[in-house]
């Protein structure tokens, strides 16, 4: 069996392993990070989803290699695409122009622009990648520690094992929590348990948010791209949601509900005539290319990406099933997507009152891909940590904080973040959860297992609840939430102490977070908000 050593091991490359790894390298410390999928980039890139954001994330409310990261995706574009004069002179460029987002761009310039990032270090040596590794065993260190992981390569069947002194959990599922006993939590916790007012009666494991396979789809009027119907397409084009409110619908059509008012709603879609703006439809909610912004006949066609209410998979979760039943699930999922893509081109019923685009292509050469499809499911939810604190519903939610415009203010922040507690459908027949929450702080405490000493979660899989998840799970948050755990790794090496011991004394935490804060972290939000400013969509024009 091969064997690396390092300081630290991270496990998943996704956003916040990748964040924890240039924190951990720019820090001096030797990393050996793994990924599953041959893109790093987790969400941005592999997963193939534009960043969800709030309103004030152009001026404040993110970590600075974050603000970093976005600009060098602007440059990108600036430097090598052939944007109108007035379009690449922009500060705010919005390649896609996605009503959803303030930076709708391309999953392949976010890889680029991570692997740029990281290239100083994989140069120095001080970083190693290894790409399609998935981990496989841990061996323990005693009863609190963990010693090794041995993780997978996924082409040829080798073993590694990698030892290091720290470990962070990066992946997308929480996937070193179990293998690692690491305490931990799936699905919705129990009222009891966890004292929220929206949680269930009973604890409810295998009632997590859907996963979707997204695509990205480019529309030529006069030709013919239908694809051949994939082998469930049958069962998809008939499929309605067992959801409690019901689905008013088959899954594949533009029926649906809006998910703040559980009203019925429908969906508008029209490749010719929708323009950017607050929900002007779905072909420009999260469109990636804008070719009204770029040179005369650069592009022929926009390029909208879809990741809609339509191609949620709601017939099993990936965290409580073996691998097989795992790798089905996500098959089946691609089927739903491919069926999705079918009725569109011949079924799907348009404002002239015909049926389907026939001209409607995929693109998976944009996401690296021969099947259409993007390279690894989007995760909404992960396996969670038993944490030293868990935020709970009343920390952040604006219900339980009348007349309040900042969510908890926890002694302990390592990192701020906002969105609303955004739930979609789960497959435990659970409807949208989308409620209002306040601009939150990311506690120290939620780091920390309750046992394990040298094991952090770097990801969606720290100590939030099945409803707190839904506003600590996007793009930003998971960045900041790497970038805590790597520095805080590297203040354990450099100190000798351990992260226990940082959060239980608030003057061994208040050194923390000066490391964190002469990293350009944000550690807590301006008193006095308005509110209006941070809705995610309160930029769209």
């Amino acid at each position: 069996m091969n064997v690396l050593t390092s300081d630290v091991a991270v496990i998943g490359g996704g956003v916040g392993g990748c964040a924890a790894a240039l924190t951990l390298a720019e820090a001096g410390r030797t990393v050996v990070m793994t990924e599953e999928y041959a893109w790093i980039g987790g969400q941005f890139t592999s997963q193939a989803v534009p960043p969800d954001e709030h309103g004030w994330i152009e001026r404040f409310g993110c970590t600075r290699s974050y603000r970093r990261f976005r600009e060098l995706v602007r440059a990108y574009y600036r430097n090598h695409y052939p944007l109108r004069p007035e379009v690449r002179d922009q500060p705010r460029l919005n390649p896609g122009n996605g009503w959803v987002s303030p930076l709708c761009h391309e999953p392949r310039v976010a890889l680029a622009v991570l692997e740029s990032m990281l290239a100083p270090h994989l140069s120095s040596g001080r970083l190693r990648v290894l790409r399609r590794h998935r981990p496989v065993a841990v061996r323990a260190d005693g009863a609190d520690r963990v010693a090794a992981v041995v993780v997978s390569d996924l082409d040829c069947g080798t073993a590694t094992e990698l030892r290091a002194q720290w470990f962070l959990d990066a992946t997308e599922n929480g996937d070193l929590l179990p293998l690692a006993s690491v305490e931990h939590v799936t699905g919705a916790e129990a009222r009891s348990d966890t004292g929220e007012a929206g949680a269930p009666e009973r604890a409810a494991p295998g009632n997590i948010q859907a996963f979707s396979v997204c695509f990205v789809l480019e529309e030529h009027a006069q030709e013919n791209h239908v694809i051949p119907p994939p082998p469930r397409h049958e069962f998809w084009r008939s499929y309605v949601p067992r959801l409690s409110p019901p689905w008013p619908g088959p899954l594949l059509g533009w029926a649906g509900l809006n998910p703040r008012t559980m009203q019925a709603m429908r969906y508008n879609f029209n490749p010719h005539r929708e323009k950017p703006g607050l929900f002007s439809g779905l072909w420009a909610f999260r469109r990636i290319i804008d070719r009204a912004q770029f040179a005369p006949g650069a592009y022929a066609s926009d390029l909208c990406l879809v990741n809609w209410p339509m191609i949620d998979y709601l017939e099993g979760d990936l965290l409580g099933c073996d691998d097989a039943t795992r790798q089905a699930r996500i098959d089946d999922a691609k089927q739903l997507s491919l069926s999705m893509v079918r009725w569109l081109q011949t079924e799907a019923p348009r404002p002239d009152g015909g049926v389907g685009w026939p001209g409607l292509r995929l693109r998976g050469d944009l996401l690296g891909t021969d099947d259409g499809l993007a390279m690894a499911p989007y995760i909404r939810e992960s396996r969670r940590i038993r944490a030293v604190r868990t935020i709970v519903e009343r920390d952040v939610s604006a219900t339980f904080r009348p007349g309040d415009t900042l969510a908890e203010r926890y002694d302990d922040s390592v990192g701020i973040g906002y969105y609303r507690i955004d739930l979609h459908p789960s497959t435990g027949g659970d409807n949208y959860i989308d409620v209002p929450s306040l601009p939150f702080r990311i506690p120290l405490g939620a780091l920390l297992p309750v046992r394990v000493a040298n094991l952090l979660p770097a990801a969606k899989n720290i100590g939030t609840t099945h409803l707190t998840n839904g506003c600590y799970r996007l793009h930003p948050v998971e960045w900041n939430i790497g970038e805590a755990a790597g520095a805080l790794c590297a203040h354990c090496l450099d100190t000798g102490l351990l992260p226990r011991d940082v959060q239980a004394r608030p003057e061994r935490v208040r050194v923390f977070q000066e490391r964190l804060v002469a990293r350009g972290v944000e550690l807590a939000w301006p008193e006095n908000l308005n509110l209006d400013d941070g809705d995610p969509h309160a930029h769209a024009r």
